[in-house]
């Protein structure tokens, strides 16, 4: 093969010639993983679909959420909104957000039906074929992207803005979680949700293998960091980025001791900063 003018020149029969962009030939397919803050993040696959993980976008650390503004007014586009579970700063804003782009639900059966009812998520949004629980995989996106929801110790309730003065102010959200996203051509994507430490971690890390693990360091209504380190080890995470932390003054104030403990297990991780994005090349973390 020659180059001539910024071209690639390839061969295919004597005396053939064909011109070929260069570009096609050595680009590597790219994902991105945008953090919003709390537990907030979004996903962009090599194939530029988005996915959109306990989307609570109005959290007080995100920058798009400062001075009043609203920060789903941003988002151009949402191919499926996944929950972890019930709690509220994990639904966040994904009624409103997928009003306004038509994403569907990917969470437990009970959540989302949950969700229509009380909340008022759109019906036609929502299905048997992506409502699953701990054990179960679908397949999305023409088949770009898997889906794991694995178990989490943790509770799960949601809010019902319809409560009269003797009604339950929360509805069952069936049991908590985490996700799997295994991404074609991407990487392997482990969010925990809010789940203390559990032994069983290690087959998470044994079925999967994440090249990314994003763990709750929050203490108080999920892992504390050390418990976080024993379960980046137990899912054997290649990269560990930390959330749910920061946000109220109940919750682990700062990541710094927890990446001196990753360091201490020579765990490579990254500090990101609510707002920044990370990308991968296939599935390598771009540096």
């Amino acid at each position: 093969m020659i180059k001539v003018l910024g071209l690639a020149l390839i061969s295919l029969l004597p005396n053939s010639l064909v011109l070929a962009d260069p570009a096609s030939i050595i680009s590597t397919p790219i994902t991105k993983v945008t953090w919003h803050g709390h537990a907030a993040f979004e996903i962009t696959t090599p194939k530029g679909k988005s996915l959109w993980i306990d989307p609570w976008l109005k959290n007080p650390v995100n920058p798009a959420a400062q001075g009043g503004k609203n920060p789903v007014n941003l988002v151009k586009k949402a191919d499926f909104i996944l929950i972890t579970h019930g709690h509220s700063d994990h639904v966040g804003d994904a009624v409103e957000l997928a009003q306004k782009t038509h994403a569907r639900l990917i969470t437990n059966y009970e959540l989302a039906d949950a969700m229509v009812r009380v909340s008022g998520y759109p019906k036609a949004q929502v299905g048997l074929d992506t409502a699953i629980n701990a054990g179960g995989e679908i397949t999305i996106l023409d088949g770009e992207v898997m889906v794991a929801m694995t178990p989490a110790v943790h509770s799960s309730g949601l809010d019902n803005p319809h409560a009269g003065p003797k009604d339950a102010k929360q509805v069952y959200g069936g049991s908590a979680g985490g996700f799997i996203l295994k991404i074609k051509n991407g990487p392997t994507i482990y969010d925990t949700g809010d789940t203390a430490y559990f032994k069983d971690m290690e087959v998470i890390g044994e079925t999967y293998h994440p090249d990314l693990a994003l763990l709750n360091i929050g203490g108080h209504f999920g892992m504390s960091p050390e418990m976080a380190v024993r379960a980046a080890k137990a899912v054997q995470a290649k990269v560990v980025v930390p959330h749910h932390f920061k946000t109220f003054p109940i919750l682990t104030p700062d990541a710094a001791p927890f990446f001196k403990l990753l360091d201490a297990q020579g765990i490579e991780h990254v500090e990101m900063l609510p707002g920044s994005t990370i990308s991968y090349e296939g599935n390598q973390l771009k540096k």
